[in-house]
């Protein structure tokens, strides 16, 4: 190790055939991971992104055979996660473990470009006393749920929980239950959802369903409640893959409302008239994510041998796109 501190990251990125026509800033918005689109036309407008050697504008559209030089400037990655006064929704907390319930809009630990506001620095605020079975900037953390998917989080206190702990999740012991809104009607209120789920060629960040490739997945849903174009459905995993319930949802054309990803932000059902075109624009501003919420989480409490169930309140905007709905 030579002590070097890193103050920029390059990215380049070469537009493959086949590809469509598409904005630039959209289009690294999606490809460039914790980015944003607003941070992306600031690189864009202050000349870190050049296209074939050249400086561009925001609304450039790439085309095949393009290469994408992005130069990234960044802060040096701290060597721990750092405490900090964050309000945090205990549900449970006892000496060993602790159940938390994640806003939307948060991320789990510290990664590239979020080393700070993390759900980790709100926790080592709360206890120092937290598992070190990870790498320096995940202490505690037993698994994760998504940015903007809110929702029960288990944390571990010491080791020897977070082992116990990470071998029912491995071993697809724990109950995990998801509440989501998605569009369209289903013709069976309940039903599994199984495919393979893979990265995509085009894009690392994203998955989807395969047939032949990637890992196999189970999602259970059933139908709670159903509005005019849309229902609200009661989710179940056998197995935990990233992104496998919005992946599962878009898959059978019933993609998870306002998830940007995975097409919940466009009209799936209904009619395209502008009345409707309206309502639904009123709905994406209600929520501006994908409305999915991790609402309940038991396990076999290590210590106790006793089974635990826990159970969280929904959200402010998934209540309010409910009524809406």
């Amino acid at each position: 190790m030579n002590g070097k501190i890193i103050t920029e990251k390059k990215i380049r990125i070469t537009i493959t055939e086949g590809k469509e026509k598409e904005r630039i800033d959209t289009f690294l918005q999606s490809g460039i991971e914790h980015s944003t689109r607003s941070k992306v036309q600031k690189l864009i407008k202050a000349g870190y992104v050049l296209v074939n050697g050249k400086e561009t504008k925001p609304n450039y559209k790439v085309i095949p055979g393009d290469v994408i030089d992005v130069t990234i400037p960044i802060s040096p990655r701290p060597e721990n996660a750092e405490p900090e006064d964050i309000p945090l929704d205990i549900v449970y907390e006892d000496e060993y473990l602790m159940v938390v319930n994640k806003p939307a809009g948060m991320v789990v630990h510290p990664a590239f470009g979020n080393y700070t506001g993390t759900l980790v620095n709100a926790v080592l605020h709360h206890t120092k006393k937290l598992s070190d079975v990870n790498e320096p900037g995940r202490p505690g953390i037993v698994h994760r749920i998504d940015k903007e998917t809110s929702g029960l989080l288990l944390i571990a206190k010491d080791d020897w929980t977070h082992a116990r702990l990470a071998k029912q999740f491995a071993r697809h012991t724990t109950e995990r239950e998801y509440w989501a809104i998605c569009w369209g009607l289903f013709k069976d209120p309940k039903g599994e959802i199984t495919s393979n789920i893979t990265r995509s060629k085009k894009d690392r960040k994203v998955f989807m369903a395969s047939e032949t490739e990637g890992k196999t997945a189970h999602t259970y849903f059933e139908a709670l409640q159903e509005f005019e174009f849309a229902t609200l459905l009661k989710l179940n995993l056998k197995t935990g893959r990233t992104h496998q319930i919005r992946v599962h949802l878009s898959s059978i054309n019933h993609p998870i409302f306002g998830d940007p990803t995975y097409g919940g932000r466009k009209i799936v059902y209904g009619s395209a008239l502008p009345k409707m075109k309206n309502r639904v624009d009123n709905l994406l501003k209600i929520m501006t994510r994908q409305a999915l919420h991790a609402k309940t989480l038991g396990f076999i409490h290590p210590h106790t041998k006793e089974k635990v169930m826990f159970d969280s309140e929904l959200p402010d905007d998934f209540k309010e796109l409910m009524e809406n709905l």
